[in-house]
């Protein structure tokens, strides 16, 4: 019996933990593209110049934009649902977002023929990933 409850105690301090930890990463960054929405253009503008998606970058930066926020803020409220009444699902639905998230910032690195920088994604990815197979226990 005590390491049943064990069990199900680390998994429940597991998905507060791996909820968090995407609410903050992904609300930083999302905040960071709209508050420095012009730092962040140029920027990319630049990085994607001699990419398929140089004329893209604006709606790009956009949607990928609304998927971090998107992911950062349902990642959150899933964290405070998981703590006050052990509800995961919220979680789960932000850990999706996550995934896609990066799937897109990753495909843009490769784009982007900036291999190192997709390579710090995969860490990211397979957190998502983790986060995912947790939040759906």
């Amino acid at each position: 019996m005590l390491c049943l409850h064990l069990v199900e105690d680390t998994t429940w301090l597991l998905q507060i933990l791996v909820s968090a930890f995407l609410a903050i990463l992904f609300l930083q960054s999302g905040i960071d593209k709209v508050v420095d929405r012009r730092g962040n253009l140029e920027f990319l503008q630049g990085h994607f110049a001699k990419s398929p998606l140089s004329g893209m970058v604006p709606l790009l930066v956009t949607l990928i934009t609304i998927l971090e926020l998107s992911a950062g803020v349902i990642s959150a409220i899933g964290c405070v649902l998981i703590l006050v009444i052990h509800e995961p699902t919220v979680a789960f639905c932000g850990a999706v977002i996550s995934a896609f998230s990066i799937l897109g910032l990753f495909f843009g690195q490769r784009m982007a023929k900036d291999y190192a920088g997709a390579a710090v994604l995969v860490s990211y990815f397979l957190l998502s990933l983790v986060a995912i197979y947790l939040l759906a226990r």
